[in-house]
């Protein structure tokens, strides 16, 4: 929504599709809002200028003008067609790790899986194989894996996303990779068509999925080996004791830069002597060089002059270019 268009000030929404369905708000995007509420069913929702900071994990970012969470797949065929109708900026969040909401918020519609439909998890008729919503929790997966005696999915417990999240950046963690595991993704993309590809038909590369930029993932059959449940703990446990001891407990959007070539971003950071370095409520973190986290108070801003900084210091001091891995969307104003 362009800056010329009418806002409330203030005005915070915190309405149901049934709230809207039943009032007309005359602003902008709450007619907007509005408009949308109507065309969904009764177990979508869709509030306006919802605060994104706390739904991401680094706990920053401004509000989204619109946001909608769909009641099904029917739902969010409405959703994207209504945004290309309408020429709104489409943003859809996951568990919000892995992302940075500048502070100016989303102007646009932000769409969120959180519906339960959208979380399933269970197992297929094939051996060893589950199927799993887009909005499943990693942990959810990794622990009905467990419960099922599948292991290769133990490295998932401690990435704090979703699985559509983590499809679309290729996640992984303790030298895997999601799409390690994937037999197959099926998927919905901007014009509301549905789709499944294999791995094979994504280009999927090192944190990123270029076949999934431009679609939402609905769900994903991921691949488990049969282990003794008691041995998949265990490798649970280690991973969990190894990411404690390395990694920050504080608010983070996980590691902030893609390593390059040659050396770990943690330990180019740390060579650099940038961990501890401070602006605002952000700092780098002690734990590891790669994080950067919310000591109370940070702002997008603060978040991304450390990220130019240590990007210069990079640069000039190495010849480095460092990539962000953690996506940033939004406007700063």
């Amino acid at each position: 929504m362009g800056r010329s268009e009418t806002r409330i000030a203030g005005k915070e929404g915190c309405m149901t599709s049934a709230d809207l369905k039943t009032g007309i708000v005359p602003a902008t995007t709450e007619a907007l809002a509005g408009e949308l509420a109507r065309l969904l069913s009764p177990a979508a929702v869709v509030r306006v200028r919802e605060p994104l900071a706390k739904r991401t994990t680094l706990r920053v970012g401004g509000p989204a003008d619109v946001y909608a969470e769909p009641g099904g797949e029917a739902d969010l065929r409405v959703m994207v067609r209504f945004a290309a109708e309408r020429r709104l900026p489409l943003l859809v969040l996951g568990r919000g790790s892995n992302l940075l909401v500048r502070d100016g918020g989303w102007r646009g519609l932000v769409v969120s899986l959180a519906h339960p439909c959208f979380c399933a998890i269970e197992l297929t008729e094939e051996g060893g194989r589950l199927r799993c919503g887009g909005g499943a929790r990693l942990k959810a997966v990794a622990n009905f894996a467990k419960q099922h005696s599948l292991g290769g999915l133990e490295f998932l417990e401690g990435i704090p996303g979703s699985l559509g999240g983590a499809l679309r950046m290729n996640a992984g963690a303790m030298g895997s990779s999601i799409f390690d595991r994937v037999i197959s993704v099926r998927f919905m993309d901007l014009a509301g068509v549905t789709g499944e590809s294999a791995p094979g038909q994504l280009g999927v590369g090192y944190r990123h999925c270029p076949g999934l930029r431009d679609r939402i993932v609905l769900d994903a059959v991921l691949q488990g080996a049969p282990a003794p449940r008691e041995e998949i703990e265990e490798r649970m446990n280690q991973y969990n004791r190894k990411r404690w001891s390395t990694q920050p407990a504080a608010p983070s959007a996980g590691c902030m830069f893609k390593n390059p070539a040659g050396i770990p971003a943690g330990r180019l950071i740390e060579e650099l002597g940038l961990k501890g370095t401070r602006i605002g409520g952000a700092r780098i973190s002690l734990e590891h060089g790669n994080f950067i986290v919310n000591e109370g108070g940070a702002t997008a801003r603060d978040v991304c002059r450390l990220i130019e900084l240590i990007r210069e210091r990079a640069r000039a001091e190495r010849g480095v270019e460092l990539e962000t891995e953690v996506e940033m969307v939004g406007s700063d104003e």
